[in-house]
C-alpha cells in the first residue's frame, strides 16, 4: 500500500498553505470538514468527477491543510486545525470566519 505524504510542521510553507485555499471547491471541503469534523472522501457531496476531486484532496493533503487516515478501504480526511494555528496563527481561523461570512448568492436576491 502506498504511504500518503503529510508534510510535518516545520515543512509547511505559508504560500503553499495559500494557494491551496485558493480554490472555491477546496474552500468547500475546508468548509465542509471544519463544520462536520472528519469525513470520508466518499461522504462529501461536490458534485464534480472524482479525478478532479481526488487531486482537490491531494493539494490540500501535500499543503498540509487536511490529514488522510487509512481505514479499511476508506480514507478519512481531517483538518489540520492546530498543526496551522501553530505554524500560521489565525490564518485557518480568518478564512474559515471569511467563508462562515460569505453571502450565499441566493441572499442577494
Amino acid at each position: 500500500m502506498r504511504t500518503l505524504y503529510h508534510p510535518s510542521l516545520n515543512e509547511m510553507n505559508l504560500s503553499t498553505v495559500l494557494y491551496a485555499l485558493s480554490d472555491q471547491i477546496r474552500l468547500d471541503i475546508v468548509k465542509s470538514l471544519d463544520e462536520n469534523g472528519e469525513e470520508s472522501c466518499s461522504a462529501m457531496e461536490i458534485p464534480i468527477p472524482n479525478s478532479t476531486l481526488s487531486h482537490h484532496y491531494k493539494v490540500l493533503r501535500e499543503s498540509g491543510v487536511t490529514r488522510t487516515r487509512l481505514e479499511g478501504t476508506q480514507r478519512l480526511i481531517s483538518l489540520r486545525y492546530d498543526d496551522l494555528n501553530s505554524r500560521f496563527p489565525g490564518v485557518l481561523p480568518a478564512v474559515l470566519q471569511g467563508l462562515k461570512n460569505k453571502k450565499s448568492p441566493k441572499s442577494n436576491a
